[in-house]
């Protein structure tokens, strides 16, 4: 497995080595030992899963403490442009966003700590897209910023996302004060 640490502290994506034949193709997608190596110990309770149109784009999203998530984030169909924003203002990377691209082929993983705010948009049709979450999902700790938001400037790669209305409504970077 490929282990790349990215700029952002304690940001990490994985592309497993995948071992393919005239059957079909094989890798392992998760390792509580792989991770343990680096330092991620966290408790992975929850796994979700969304499906995509090309051009759906969601979040930015976070819990808030004490019902904040870890994440490792993956696409087991389709592409997706992954956004993580650093929300921990005593980050020397806060406010500072990250974009990788997640896909089918490469089948690679980002692990997201908490203390982000999280989002992707689709790239293809029926993109596929995993979430292997730290905690439980908690309704009334929601959070979020803007996904247009001018100070963030985030690249998404498209013109004219698909955004949902609660998602249109989220705050501003410069109005937000974050709860890590």
């Amino acid at each position: 497995m490929e282990i790349k640490e990215h700029a952002i502290s304690g940001v990490f994506e994985f592309t497993p080595r995948v071992f393919t034949d005239a059957r079909g193709a094989f890798f392992e997608s998760f390792s509580a030992r792989e991770l343990a190596k680096i330092g991620i110990t966290d408790e992975w309770v929850q796994d979700n899963q969304s499906s995509s149109a090309r051009g759906v784009l969601r979040g930015l999203h976070f819990q808030k403490p004490p019902y904040a998530q870890a994440k490792l984030v993956r696409v087991a169909a389709g592409r997706a442009l992954d956004i993580i924003v650093d929300i921990r203002p005593g980050s020397a990377t806060y406010g500072r966003s990250l974009s990788v691209e997640l896909d089918a082929q490469r089948c690679n993983v980002l692990y997201v700590p908490i203390g982000f705010a999280h989002g992707f948009v689709a790239l293809e049709d029926d993109t596929l897209f995993l979430y292997k979450c730290s905690n439980y999902y908690h309704p009334g700790s929601e959070g979020g910023l803007h996904w247009n938001d001018p100070t963030l400037n985030i690249d998404w790669q498209i013109t004219d996302p698909n955004v949902s209305d609660k998602d249109l409504i989220l705050p501003f970077f410069a109005d937000f004060k974050s709860p890590f």
